[in-house]
């Protein structure tokens, strides 16, 4: 009998992602933030599933979006760059509710590098994270409220810069003049591999691990995004020159020691 995964948030990673299960033989269901948005997954072939998760609660019927899971993915966005004031802490405090209530045991909550500061240098998993901001401080949180949980066995993956398919952040780049942090280094990771690692998350059965999530491959953002540009037939972009620049490099430890996970889109 196959295992079924839930994945909360059928979005630009949440869609391949619930196709890429499909052809390993697991059964997948999906939430969309609105009935209108579920019906079109629906139409397209998707188990999808009404979920909008706000400070006053849950919107749809978690219950049923959560019943009969082996595997529950969260891959909920969560809005805290365009300063809306939004509280993501309570947001997913009312998701963690409902996680524990229908009883799921396997959670692996998508996060961010955003939870270390630029001012701590090389980190790893090792390294305990000391966010500046808001919004690193809310992830923070989040993930400590479901790694302590006792009722389920959670692994973090803290992914960097996200590109693949449409996303391509060259694009956005290209042409513009005196960007800052041109000597620091990039930390991307491809879809591609973004999918893969979760993947492997779940067919190794690997919880209760914090797992960085980045391409090894660190070039400078000058170096990366205007060699980048050029291969795209792109006007490159310039970075204004800076002294006593703070950066913050993000490495996986575990990624190989948990996982024997090897990257399949590299940036050199």
């Amino acid at each position: 009998m196959s295992k079924t995964v839930a994945i909360a948030g059928l979005g630009w990673l949440g869609k391949p992602f619930a196709v890429h299960l499909q052809t390993l033989g697991y059964r997948v269901k999906g939430s969309a933030t609105s009935i209108e948005k579920a019906s079109i997954l629906q139409q397209r072939g998707f188990d999808a599933y009404h979920l909008e998760i706000s400070e006053a609660g849950i919107s749809g019927s978690p219950q049923v979006f959560l019943s009969e899971i082996d595997y529950l993915v969260i891959m909920i966005p969560p809005g805290l760059r365009r300063n809306t004031g939004a509280n993501y802490v309570l947001k997913m405090t009312h998701l963690l509710s409902e996680v524990e209530k229908a009883k799921v045991k396997r959670v692996i909550l998508v996060s961010s590098t955003s939870v270390y500061d630029d001012s701590q240098g090389m980190v790893t998993e090792k390294t305990l994270p000391k966010p500046a901001g808001i919004a690193g401080n809310q992830l923070l949180e989040v993930e400590q409220l479901f790694f302590t949980s006792d009722k389920i066995k959670t692994s973090i993956v803290r992914f960097g810069g996200l590109f693949g398919g449409s996303r391509q952040p060259t694009r956005y780049l290209a042409g513009r003049d005196n960007l800052i942090d041109g000597h620091a280094p990039v930390n991307l990771i491809h879809r591609v591999d973004c999918i893969g690692i979760l993947s492997e998350i779940i067919k190794q059965d690997a919880f209760g691990h914090i797992f960085n999530a980045v391409t090894p491959e660190h070039p400078t953002k000058s170096d990366y995004y205007t060699k980048k540009a050029i291969k795209l037939g792109l006007f490159p972009p310039s970075f204004a020159k800076a002294e006593d620049e703070v950066f913050k490099q993000v490495d996986s430890e575990l990624l190989d020691l948990v996982l024997k996970y090897t990257f399949k889109h590299r940036l050199t």
